[in-house]
């Protein structure tokens, strides 16, 4: 079979035949690229092994474009790339690979394309596109990938339990996979993800973790949650998120599975939002109910403040993954422990004290926490779903009406810290921070406008009470 070369690459895939034919390096194009684009995704990571030195034609291929692109290589590896237009393009050696049982980092000899072909981790990634004369443009197929890429399936090349022991990151990447590509696991395979599961620990945390990261952005995020819970990944990886499965009932009581539930939410998110870090608050937005679940014998299963505590074991389980400590974390932190507060505005009279608090704890950020307040109603109850979703429009009308009266989105009282020392001649303490809390509840409460000139004469009021004198400017 040929594969089918699109005039956009056909100058690039004749500059490399070329440079291959001069050195001598029989050349081909593999992996992702050839499976992308064979199901009509887009791909920008092109991916070269040549029977020869692969930073040689690396270079020799830079030197026919203009300008000159720079190659930046890895002797150890074996491997040049560079970036031309709006591609990036990695040459490589064709090699073999062994393994030891404590490390996934191979043992590299120079090896054939078969060998090369071998190694690969899934027979979809093991596709190859032969750049060379006598078979320009036919696709080597030695393990049914072309099948596979139809039937939607993954599947080791060689022996699962190879494939998966040699290398445990493998294991992750069959699910990403399964979860970008809406692709079945293979039963075997699917039972080696299960058996080597434990081979996980010896992967690091930041490399799991950018699998997790692709899991949550995909289409459909709850496909590979599921396939790592069903595999006992998850228990390795999130054992937080576990706990969040099955039921318990009291007295005839009980109460939703909460990780099926969050899978839901997670879901509904990624339908309507490509935001990764709003998808991952989804994941986290009930992972404190397991530590807060109690059961009252008249309230039924209760999970008070599992809202604040879910922002604190969020923060712990960000340091663990390796998930940045910045304001990406501060901001599912916010979600998290906000997600309840504008379902409990709508079982009461709205004040706009209430919407004005909102939007002052959630700034910027109000937009996604409706979002994802909206994705956590996972009701059956068609009626139940319908009354929520009204509720919530009332919510977010009443939030366009307030901020658009006080324009309290990211807002800051009018008078500073300093301004009140000044005023009173004061230094850094207690009674300043009281008086600036005085007037941003007055001004949250609604007692006074949002202005300075309101703000300032409730300055020296409260400081009054307080005993204190304004210092006149001499």
């Amino acid at each position: 079979m040929l594969f089918r070369i699109e005039p956009y690459e056909r100058k690039i895939f004749e500059l490399i035949k070329s440079s291959a034919e001069e050195l001598g390096y029989p050349s081909f194009v593999v992996g992702g690229y050839v499976r992308d684009r064979l199901l009509n995704r887009p791909s920008k990571d092109l991916d070269i092994v040549c029977i020869g030195s692969g930073i040689k034609l690396a270079k020799h291929f830079a030197s026919k474009l203009r300008p000159n692109p720079r190659v930046t290589f890895y002797s150890r590896f074996g491997t040049a790339m560079l970036r031309h237009k709006d591609i990036e393009i990695e040459f490589v050696g064709a090699r073999k690979e062994s393994y030891r049982t404590d490390s996934r980092k191979p043992i590299v000899e120079n090896g054939s394309l078969e060998d090369d072909q071998n190694r690969r981790d899934f027979t979809i990634n093991a596709l190859a596109v032969s750049l060379n004369e006598e078979n320009y443009g036919e696709i080597i197929d030695p393990f049914n990938g072309l099948l596979h890429l139809e039937k939607k399936l993954i599947k080791t090349p060689l022996d699962p339990e190879k494939t998966f022991s040699d290398d445990p990151l493998r294991m992750m990447r069959a699910i990403r996979f399964a979860t970008q590509l809406d692709f079945k696991i293979h039963p075997d395979t699917l039972e080696a993800l299960a058996k080597y599961r434990n081979r996980i620990s010896i992967i690091s945390k930041e490399r799991i973790t950018a699998e997790l990261n692709k899991i949550v952005a995909s289409p459909v995020p709850s496909i590979g949650f599921k396939h790592m819970f069903d595999t006992g990944l998850l228990h390795l990886i999130l054992p937080e998120m576990v706990k969040l499965h099955g039921v318990e009932v009291r007295k005839g009581i009980g109460h939703k599975d909460n990780f099926y539930h969050t899978l839901e939410v997670l879901d509904n998110v990624a339908k309507v939002s490509n935001n990764l870090w709003l998808r991952w608050a989804a994941v986290f937005h009930d992972i404190a109910k397991p530590a807060t679940k109690r059961f009252d014998a008249k309230a039924g299963w209760t999970f008070h403040g599992h809202d604040a505590v879910g922002a604190i074991v969020t923060g712990r389980i960000f340091k663990r993954l390796r998930l940045p400590l910045d304001h990406k974390m501060k901001y599912v932190q916010k979600l998290v422990r906000l997600h309840l507060r504008p379902i409990s505005l709508t079982k009461e009279n709205i004040s706009d004290s209430a919407i004005r608090r909102l939007l002052f704890d959630a700034g910027d950020d109000i937009d996604d926490l409706m979002v994802l307040c909206k994705a956590d109603i996972t009701s059956k109850n068609e009626r139940k779903v319908a009354r929520y979703l009204s509720n919530y429009s009332i919510v977010e009308q009443k939030l366009i009406e307030v901020e658009e009266k006080d324009q309290l989105r990211n807002w800051q009282p009018p008078i500073s810290g300093e301004l009140i020392m000044q005023t009173f001649d004061l230094k850094p303490s207690r009674v300043v921070g009281d008086i600036k809390n005085g007037i941003r509840e007055s001004i949250l409460d609604g007692v006074i406008g949002n202005s300075y000139e309101q703000a300032f004469e409730l300055m020296l009021k409260l400081g009054q009470e307080m005993g204190l004198e304004k210092v006149e400017k001499l």
